[in-house]
């Protein structure tokens, strides 16, 4: 199995991502808190290609997110 580490830079590159994660997230049943809210185990079956599972149970993207101005990554954000 894949694992992919998201890398996204700057004010453009964080808000295409933030739109990116929003698409991931809805389509693993992943809610804005880490948790998975899906219907279908098929959501599940490679979670894990973006996703590392917490111990208590929530998923965290696998990314690194960067900028030297802090309020793009803060308002747009959240599912991280």
């Amino acid at each position: 199995m894949r694992e992919i580490l998201h890398v996204q830079g700057g004010q453009c590159g964080n808000q295409i991502g933030a739109k990116f994660w929003e698409m991931v997230c809805a389509e693993h049943g992943i809610d804005s808190t880490g948790r998975y809210q899906g219907d279908t185990e098929l959501q599940l079956e490679r979670v894990n290609v973006y996703y590392n599972e917490a111990s208590c149970g929530r998923f965290v993207p696998r990314a690194v997110l960067m900028d030297v101005e802090p309020g793009t990554m803060d308002s747009d954000l959240s599912v991280f």
